[in-house]
């Protein structure tokens, strides 16, 4: 099965599940679904920002502070925060990653629903080369540095400029 085939669920603008479509046809019909933005952080606290391989159905080659991605049908949030940290991070045993709160993402071409979380990664991160084509991790201050130099996924910048908002409240 190719990721385009995966189902996901059809969300409502009350997030509510409406129905069902397969990944490719909800994003060639800019249909509502459910998506995770999980930031993970090493021992150091520092930031794991990635490159998107050139392959990714949405946002190829961009840059993204978070892991994440689509939540399948029948999967909470948090099932879906947990399993593509691990998956993208190359890693197995994380903690639950904590969620943090939930925003509508819309552009011209996308929406869907996405949940925000956290998580601490003080494992040796193997990331999956069909997901990630270079890594590292970044203080604070080099990723506000990175900002305006990086081509970023746009809904990954609106959660990141959301965190922020959240975090200063």
């Amino acid at each position: 099965m190719t990721p385009s085939d995966e189902i996901l669920d059809i969300v409502d603008e009350n997030d509510e599940v409406i129905g069902q479509a397969p990944r490719g046809e909800a994003t060639a019909r800019r249909l509502r679904h459910r998506c995770v933005f999980i930031e993970a952080r090493d021992a150091e606290g520092r930031v794991f920002v990635h490159r998107r391989t050139p392959t990714k159905l949405v946002f190829p080659s961009h840059y993204d502070m978070f892991v994440g991605g689509v939540v399948g049908a029948g999967e909470s949030y948090d099932e879906a925060a947990l399993r593509e940290a691990e998956e993208e991070l190359g890693v197995s045993g994380l903690p639950r990653p904590e969620p943090l709160f939930r925003f509508l993402y819309a552009d011209a071409g996308h929406t869907w629903w996405s949940a925000v979380y956290r998580v601490r990664c003080e494992l040796p991160v193997a990331p999956q080369v069909e997901e990630v084509a270079w890594h590292t991790f970044l203080d604070e201050a080099e990723l506000e540095r990175r900002l305006d130099e990086w081509s970023w996924v746009p809904d990954g910048l609106e959660a990141y400029r959301r965190l922020r908002e959240f975090r200063a409240a």
